[in-house]
């Protein structure tokens, strides 16, 4: 009896020192975080959900991912109209779309000047405030912003696309803060980031960042541009500064936070050192 206790105790201990050598031939990888830059003052895109007598419109900006990670909080930066309340925000939704012609119907409409490069026709992933899906708080960066231009209503399809912009906008410049109650979890691939505000009144406004992105963000290749669209136009999209306003290209101002993860392989290797672990115990 001695000797089988002693015989499993040895067994056990040599599973659990090569499940000890599995864990740290694949170390816990480094936390993923993403940067565009600060605001830069080029360029404020509206981005907004639909409501009644309300328009929906999106604004996004990309991000490439170079292995499986979960996005578990972002930020972003933008303007309220001044005089508003940080209490007047009554909803926030993040969408992730992927690269058209993923998710997408080709050969596109002809609606717009060009399709490549832009986010698909419809979404990936969304997560929303009002459905719980996200958290969010807020802060005052400012209370007085000014843009060199915006983008609000001149979204149009060909041959009406260029509108040169709508001019400055000011307001007060907030972060949102963002958490997601279930996290983003994406494959290696080029993704847009879509941030809505809705407001008791007025509209949302994304900033721009610099392009090419400086420090502290995070450069990297190819680092698309900026596109918009509202409901008009969808499922096309337009170049905030290529097509709309023959300024630019622009960058929006944004963060990502989250945890690579961990690959098939690596879980496999575990789930059978485990597997092995409880067959010695049944023993």
């Amino acid at each position: 009896m001695a000797h089988r206790i002693s015989k499993s105790f040895s067994v056990l201990m040599l599973l659990a020192v090569t499940m000890a050598s599995l864990i740290g031939a694949h170390p816990a990888a480094a936390a993923f975080f993403f940067n565009t830059g600060f605001p830069d003052g080029l360029i404020a895109t509206a981005s907004r959900p639909g409501s009644l007598g309300i328009q929906e419109i999106e604004s996004a900006d990309d991000f490439i991912l170079a292995a499986n990670t979960s996005i578990t909080s972002a930020s972003f930066t933008g303007l309220i109209p001044a005089g508003a309340a940080l209490s007047d925000i009554q909803q926030v939704v993040v969408e992730i779309y992927r690269v058209f012609p993923k998710d997408s119907q080709s050969p596109p409409s002809g609606n717009v000047p060009t399709r490549a490069n832009s986010p698909s026709d419809v979404a990936l992933a969304s997560r929303d405030s009002a459905a719980n899906g996200l958290t969010f708080s807020t802060n005052l960066l400012s209370p007085s912003f000014t843009t060199a231009n915006s983008i609000l209503n001149g979204i149009n399809k060909v041959p009406n696309e260029f509108t040169g912009g709508e001019g400055p906008v000011t307001g007060q410049e907030v972060l949102f803060s963002v958490n997601f109650a279930t996290p983003f979890d994406l494959l290696a691939d080029h993704y847009f980031f879509i941030p809505q505000v809705e407001l008791t009144s007025g509209d949302f406004f994304w900033l721009s960042a610099p392009k090419p992105i400086v420090a502290p963000g995070t450069p990297f290749n190819p680092d698309l541009q900026s596109w918009i669209r509202n409901a008009n136009l969808d499922p096309d999209w337009l170049r905030a500064g290529t097509d709309i306003t023959h300024t630019g290209p622009f960058n929006a101002a944004f963060t990502l936070t989250g945890q690579p993860v961990p690959e098939p392989a690596t879980l496999l290797l575990m789930a059978a050192g485990l597997a092995g672990l409880l067959a010695c115990r049944r023993r």
